[in-house]
């Protein structure tokens, strides 16, 4: 049993066959799938999945804190399942261009944050960090 069925088993929700199939593709997406590639792919595998079953099964996922709901400044979301931890902490770097989401992690960017929350007299409980941009054109 994958790790994101078990926790939604813990928390009690109904797990059909068609939200199996919506938390394999979410587990296996090396990307930030929005609601349409999440559909995508998951009628791959299921053809009877609809796209308000992806709507209604990441909006429970969301409410039980075990995806990360992202807003890139499109005009949809973008979603990745919740780290087990901390250590894994990332931010993101989004092509402008591509759309393409690259994931990053920086100690040096942690420590600036930590210290100026500390300087302004707050502890960070939570922060999240985008980079717009493109890539520069020799």
């Amino acid at each position: 049993m994958s790790k994101l069925l078990q926790k939604c088993s813990q928390a009690g929700l109904k797990m059909t066959d068609q939200r199996k199939v919506i938390l394999k593709v979410l587990e296996d997406s090396g990307d930030h799938p929005s609601v349409d590639t999440v559909c995508d792919r998951a009628k791959k595998i299921d053809p009877s999945i609809s796209i308000a079953t992806v709507y209604r099964t990441l909006g429970l996922l969301d409410e039980l804190g075990l995806v990360i709901k992202h807003d890139f400044g499109e005009t949809y979301a973008r979603f990745e399942v919740k780290p087990e931890h901390d250590h894994g902490h990332h931010h993101h770097l989004i092509d402008t261009e591509s759309g393409q989401v690259i994931e990053f992690q920086s100690e040096e960017m942690e420590h600036i944050i930590h210290k100026i929350s500390h300087e302004l007299g707050y502890e960070v409980v939570d922060h999240t960090f985008e980079i717009f941009g493109h890539k520069i054109k020799k």
